[in-house]
């Protein structure tokens, strides 16, 4: 069978608190920030959409995740009460947040484009 066979997703990376100033709020551009629990349901149902709508967006947007069960500072601080909970940053502060399971790729990708829509980085 001849034929090139497709990319495979990006994997996410996970951030923590040590890495989450330069790798989220220092960082150029839009990113979205997964707070999740790999024992979360909802996010291990996620997961595949999640890395597909990464592939989709990477030329203009990131995603990385935190873990919730191994950073829960960082879920306090942002006020995270249910995984999966999505926050968009731009220029180290928050510009949107989608909140429990958006299973279906073209529902996710809008809730993650949908704040980055204006503003310097829009097109």
């Amino acid at each position: 069978m001849g034929g090139i066979a497709p990319a495979a997703p990006p994997d996410i990376e996970t951030v923590g608190r040590e890495t989450f100033d330069a790798r989220v709020l220092e960082a150029p551009g839009p990113i979205a920030v997964e707070f999740m629990s790999y024992g979360c349901s909802h996010c291990r149902a996620l997961e595949p959409v999640l890395k597909q709508v990464a592939g989709a967006l990477a030329d203009r947007e990131r995603i990385v995740r935190v873990n919730v069960a191994a950073d829960p500072e960082l879920a306090e601080f942002y006020g995270i009460r249910v995984t999966p909970t999505l926050v968009m940053f731009r220029d180290g502060g928050e510009v949107g947040r989608a909140e429990g399971p958006q299973p279906v790729a073209a529902s996710l990708l809008a809730a993650l484009r949908r704040p980055f829509e204006t503003g310097p980085d829009a097109s």
